[in-house]
C-alpha cells in the first residue's frame, strides 16, 4: 500500500514530522518499506504558456517557441514532439536549478537563442515519462510555481502490510490508525446519498450467495468521457503508484484507495438484460481487460449478464464490457466477496490486481453502499451524467456476524506486564473504531466493527493495546520461573545428536521446502495421490512431499550443476502421507551421497562411493544408542530406487526405512549422470535404543575359529550370520564376516562367505572339545537350513 503523505494529512494531521510519523507507523506494525519524494529537488520552475511555435531554420526536430511566464515573453528552443501553441507546461527560467544540480543558463541551439527550458516529467523527477513535455491543465495559473501548483513538497509512503491488516489498505483505515496513535481527531469523508435523477435500474441476481452475499449497483447515464481527470486526483493516484487511464477508471481507483472498496464500471450498452453473480461454467471463455483470453474453472466466481461472463469477481473485468471512449452510460458495481471464496483465484490464473489483493484479505462488508455513493458524486462532478437509484441484492445470512469480545484488566496486566488505566484502555480501543462497554470493575465488552476481520479473541485486543501504547514503552522484565534441566534418556536417540553424527561423517545439512512440484512427486512416488495445496506459492510448489528425497536430490543436482562432484547431504523434517481426512505427518531423516569415497588427496585413490558406504552411515545412526543388532537389512523394492540395489531396514518386523541407489531411469530424467545413493528412515523407528550395562572383563583367553562357507548366491549373508548366532552359544563374543568371494574355483551358482567366531568364558578357559562341539552344531544347522558346506 502506497499513499501520499499530504493526502493522509488531509484526513488526520498530527503535529509531528514526516520522520516521526514513519517511525510510529513502523512501531505499531504498519512497517514502512520506503519513503519516496513526489519530485526531485529543483527551483525556479513555473507554469509557462506556449504562445507560438515556428520551425528552427537549421534543425528539423527543433522549434523556436515564444513562452510566457505571465509577466514576460521568452524565446525558447524546444525539441519535444508535443510542443504547440496554447500548451501549458513547466518552464525552467534562467537561473533555475533542476535535479542533479543542473543550472539553466542562456544558450544558443544551432544559432537560435534559448532563454530557458520547457520540461518533461522525467526532467523534474516527477515520473519516468520522457516522451514529451509534461502537459498541464488549461486552467493552470501562468507564472505560478510548479512546486506549489502540483503540491510537490510531498512524499509517497509505502507500507509492507501483513495479510491480517486489510483494513489499512485505504486512507480511511490509515487515518483511523494515525488518529488512534496520536490521539488526534480524524476528518473522515462521510459520503452523502446522491438523489436519483432517473428511475433506470438493472436487475441483479445472486446465485452464489456464499461467495457474494452483497452486491450493489447503479446506472449512470449520459457521461462525458472526453473530460479529463482533475490534476489533484491524477497526482494523488501517481503518488500511490497508480497510473491515470481515464476519468471513470481513475475515480474508481481513487475511491478504492480512499475508502478501501474496490469497484468496477461496466459499459451499460454491453450488458444483456441484467447482472448475474454466479459460478463460472467449466472452460467458459473470457477476454480480460489486459487482452488475455482465459478458460474459466467452475470454482471461479464471475459477474455475468444473461448471455456471457463479464468479469472475474473481485479480480479483473472483461474487455467486452469495459468502459471505452464510446461509452455513454455506465453501470457501477460495488460488492462484498467472501475472502475465502476469492483466496488464490487471481494467482491461479496468473493475475494479481489491487482489487484481488484487498478482497482476499477482507473488505468491510458495510462499505459497498458508501463507496458507490462517493463514486457517483465524483463521477457527476467530473464527467457529468444522471444517476439512477442504488440497487442492492443481499443475503444477510451469509454476511459475517458481528463479534463481541470480553476483555479483562487482569489479563491485560498479565500479558503486557503493566497496568493501563481504565480511561486509557477505552480511549485507545475507541480510537480504532471499536465500541467499548464497561461491565464492572476491570471488565469490558468490546464490539468489533465490520472493518476489522482480524479481531476475534481477547489477546487480539491486548495486542492492539500493546502496539498503540507503544512496544518501546512496555516495561522490560526478566522472566521469573523455577527452571530445571530437562532429563535426557540415554536409551533415546535425539535428533540433534543424530544430526551431529552425520555432520561428523562428512555430511552437510540441507533444508528444503515441504511442498514440491507435482511432477517431481510423481517421479519419486508414482501412482500415489499427493496432498495438493489450495493456494500454492507457485505451480511448481503445489504438492506436499511424501518423502524427503525429492528436495534432497534437487539440492544435490543443484550442486552437481555447479561443479561440485563429491556431495553428502542430509535433511530432517516431516513427510505428509494421505489426504486431509487421514493425513499422517511423519518426522523423517534422509540423506544422499555421490562422488568419490574420500576427499581428493595424495594418500589414496579416487574410488567412488558405493552401496556399502551408505549402509555404513545408516548403521552408524542405528548403532548410536546401542540397538544396531535389533535392525535387519533385506533386499527390497522401491519405485525410486535401483531394483538390484535396494534394501529395506526393519526392526521387529516393522519397516523403518529404505536405502539404495537412485533408479537409473529417474536419474536420467533428472539429468544426473553419476550414481546417487539415498536413504530415508522414520525417526520414531530409530530413536529407541538400549541402556548400556556393565559386564566384568574376562581374564581368560579367547578362542577363535574361522569358517569358509559355500552357500547359494541368493542366500543373504545376514541370514547366515543370524543362524550362526542362534547356535553359537552364550559365550560368543564376536562374529565377523571378513570375506565374500565368488568366481574361479567355486561353483558359479555358489559364493564363499568367510566368517570369524570368537568365544570367551568369564570364569575359565574354554577347551577345544567345547569349541569343536559348538562349531559342529553350527555347521549342521547351516547345512540343514541353507545347504551350506565348508569350502575345501
Amino acid at each position: 500500500m502506497k499513499f501520499s503523505e499530504q493526502w493522509l494529512r488531509s484526513w488526520v494531521n498530527p503535529p509531528v514530522s514526516r520522520e516521526d510519523l514513519v517511525a510510529r507507523l513502523s512501531m505499531v506494525g504498519l512497517e514502512v518499506d520506503s519513503v519516496t519524494p513526489a519530485a526531485g529537488e529543483f527551483s525556479g520552475v513555473v507554469v509557462g504558456e506556449v504562445l507560438s511555435t515556428e520551425q528552427h531554420p537549421d534543425a528539423d526536430k527543433l522549434r523556436i517557441c515564444q513562452v510566457s511566464n505571465g509577466a514576460e515573453r521568452f524565446q525558447v528552443v524546444c525539441g519535444a514532439p508535443n510542443v504547440r501553441p496554447g500548451l501549458k507546461v513547466p518552464f525552467a527560467m534562467i537561473g533555475a536549478v533542476l535535479p542533479g544540480d543542473f543550472r539553466i543558463k542562456k544558450a544558443k541551439l544551432r544559432g537560435a537563442e534559448s532563454n530557458g527550458m520547457l520540461c518533461s516529467a522525467a526532467e523534474l523527477q516527477i515520473s519516468e515519462e520522457n516522451a514529451g513535455l509534461l502537459e498541464l491543465p488549461a486552467d493552470a495559473p501562468v507564472g505560478a510555481s510548479i512546486r506549489d501548483y502540483l503540491e510537490l513538497d510531498d512524499a509517497g509512503i509505502e507500507l509492507g502490510l501483513t495479510p491480517n491488516r486489510g483494513d489499512c489498505l485505504s486512507l480511511a483505515g490509515l487515518a483511523r490508525e494515525v488518529g488512534a496513535i496520536y490521539g488526534v481527531p480524524v476528518q473522515a469523508i462521510v459520503p452523502s446519498a446522491v438523489s436519483a435523477a432517473r428511475s433506470d435500474v438493472l436487475p441483479v441476481e445472486i446465485t452464489a450467495p456464499q461467495a457474494c452475499p452483497r452486491y450493489v449497483g447503479r446506472i449512470i447515464r449520459s457521461v462525458d468521457l472526453s473530460k479529463p481527470t482533475p490534476t489533484w486526483m491524477v497526482e494523488r493516484l501517481r503518488r500511490s503508484d497508480i497510473r491515470s487511464i481515464d476519468a471513470v477508471v481513475d475515480i474508481t481507483n481513487y475511491v478504492m484507495l480512499e475508502l478501501g472498496q474496490p469497484m468496477h464500471a461496466f459499459d451499460l450498452a454491453e450488458i444483456d438484460s441484467g447482472i448475474r453473480v454466479r459460478m463460472a461454467k467449466q472452460e467458459e471463455k473470457l477476454v480480460l481487460l489486459d487482452g488475455q483470453e482465459i478458460a474459466l474453472r467452475d470454482d471461479t466466481l464471475v459477474i455475468a449478464d444473461h448471455s456471457r461472463a463479464l468479469a472475474i469477481a473481485g479480480v479483473m473485468g472483461g474487455k467486452g464490457s469495459g468502459v471505452s471512449e464510446s461509452t455513454r452510460d455506465l453501470f457501477l458495481e460495488s460488492a462484498f466477496f467472501e475472502p475465502v471464496a476469492l483466496a488464490g483465484k487471481a494467482r491461479s490464473y496468473g493475475l494479481h490486481t489491487d482489487a484481488s489483493h484487498r478482497f482476499e484479505r477482507g473488505v468491510d462488508f458495510e462499505l459497498p453502499v458508501q463507496a458507490i455513493e462517493r463514486t457517483t458524486q465524483l463521477l457527476l462532478d467530473i464527467v457529468g451524467g444522471e444517476a439512477g437509484p442504488v440497487v442492492e441484492s443481499s443475503h444477510p445470512e451469509f454476511l459475517p456476524k458481528a463479534k463481541s469480545i470480553s476483555l479483562r484488566a487482569e489479563r491485560i496486566s498479565q500479558m503486557l506486564g503493566l497496568d493501563i488505566s481504565v480511561q486509557q484502555v477505552e480511549s485507545l480501543l475507541k480510537g480504532l473504531g471499536l465500541s467499548v462497554i464497561a461491565e464492572g470493575e476491570g471488565r469490558w465488552r468490546v464490539e468489533v466493527p465490520s472493518h476489522r476481520f482480524d479481531l476475534s479473541i481477547e489477546v487480539d485486543l491486548i495486542e492492539e493495546l500493546g502496539r498503540l501504547y507503544g512496544y518501546d514503552r512496555l516495561p522490560v522484565r526478566y522472566p521469573q520461573a523455577r527452571l530445571a534441566p530437562r532429563p535426557r534418556t540415554e536409551a533415546k536417540a535425539e535428533l540433534p545428536a543424530l544430526r551431529r553424527l552425520l555432520v561428523a561423517r562428512g555430511y552437510q545439512e540441507a533444508i528444503t521446502y515441504s511442498f514440491i512440484d507435482p511432477k517431481l512427486f510423481e517421479l519419486f512416488s508414482p501412482g500415489v495421490e499427493p496432498l495438493q495445496l489450495a493456494n500454492p506459492i507457485s505451480a511448481d510448489m503445489a504438492a506436499m512431499r511424501a518423502s524427503l528425497w525429492p528436495g534432497l536430490v534437487k539440492a544435490l543436482q543443484h550442486n552437481l550443476n555447479r561443479q561440485q562432484t563429491r556431495i553428502r547431504l542430509f535433511e530432517s523434517g516431516l513427510r505428509f502421507v494421505g489426504q486431509l481426512d487421514e493425513l499422517v505427518q511423519q518426522p523423517m531423516i534422509a540423506g544422499a551421497i555421490t562422488g568419490s569415497r574420500l576427499a581428493e588427496g595424495w594418500s589414496h585413490g579416487r574410488e567412488s562411493v558405493d552401496f556399502f558406504d551408505l549402509k555404513a552411515d545408516v548403521e552408524a545412526l542405528l548403532e548410536y544408542v546401542g540397538a544396531g543388532d535389533l535392525y535387519t537389512f533385506s533386499a527390497g523394492e522401491h519405485p525410486a530406487l535401483h531394483p538390484g540395489q535396494t534394501a529395506r531396514v526393519e526392526r521387529d518386523g516393522q519397516l523403518v526405512g529404505f536405502l539404495g541407489a537412485l533408479h537409473p531411469e529417474l536419474a536420467k530424467t533428472l539429468g544426473i549422470e553419476q550414481t546417487v545413493y539415498v536413504f530415508e528412515l522414520v525417526l520414531a523407528g530409530i530413536e529407541k535404543g538400549r541402556l548400556p550395562s556393565f559386564r566384568e572383563l574376562s581374564r581368560y583367553p579367547e578362542v577363535r575359529r574361522d569358517l569358509a562357507l559355500l552357500v547359494d548366491r541368493e542366500v543373504p549373508a545376514e541370514a547366515v550370520l543370524a543362524c550362526i548366532k542362534e547356535h553359537a552359544g552364550e559365550w560368543l563374543t564376536d562374529l565377523t564376516l571378513f570375506d565374500v568371494y565368488f568366481g574361479k574355483g567355486i561353483d558359479p551358482l555358489r559364493k564363499s562367505l568367510a566368517v570369524g567366531l570368537t568365544w570367551q568364558h568369564p570364569s575359565r578357559t574354554l577347551n577345544d572339545d567345547e569349541v569343536n562341539t559348538t562349531t559342529q552344531s553350527i555347521l549342521t544347522s547351516l547345512e540343514e537350513r541353507f545347504n551350506a558346506t565348508l569350502r575345501k
